[in-house]
């Protein structure tokens, strides 16, 4: 059975996971923490450029933690600059805008983009099912 938690909880517990993924992408960080606010199921889906590609965890996860790991992507930080959160029982979704800075293979870079991420309650508490964004 799902417990039932006041709205306030809820949107704690999802911005918590908002901000998990966000904080994996540094160097030294612990992806584990992003795995397992994911379901394993979860989809990770840049659009644009030219074409939307489609991830699983490991497909999305590994390239990024090999990139922060040999050094070519250094100072990088993404954040999210303002977003919203609704929930509708137990699934729920929050959309923000975001913004990054870093350094690649020597060169510093400055961006930013619109995140979505989709939510689902399960018995130990939500879980993102899958994340879209698209960088500006």
């Amino acid at each position: 059975m799902v417990q039932q938690v006041t709205a306030d909880e809820d949107t704690a517990a999802i911005a918590e996971l908002v901000r998990v993924f966000f904080a994996a992408f540094v160097p030294g960080a612990d992806m584990s923490r992003v795995r397992d606010a994911l379901l394993p199921q979860a989809l990770i889906i840049r659009a644009g450029e030219p074409e939307p590609a489609v991830y699983d965890i490991d497909a999305f996860l590994e390239p990024r933690r090999a990139l922060l790991a040999n050094g070519r992507l250094t100072g990088f930080s993404e954040w999210e600059v303002g977003g919203r959160t609704d929930v509708f029982g137990d699934i729920a979704q929050h959309s923000c805008r975001y913004a990054k800075k870093g350094v690649q293979d020597g060169t510093p870079f400055t961006g930013g983009g619109h995140k979505t991420f989709q939510f689902v309650r399960m018995p130990g508490g939500w879980r993102i099912s899958s994340v879209s964004w698209h960088d500006e």
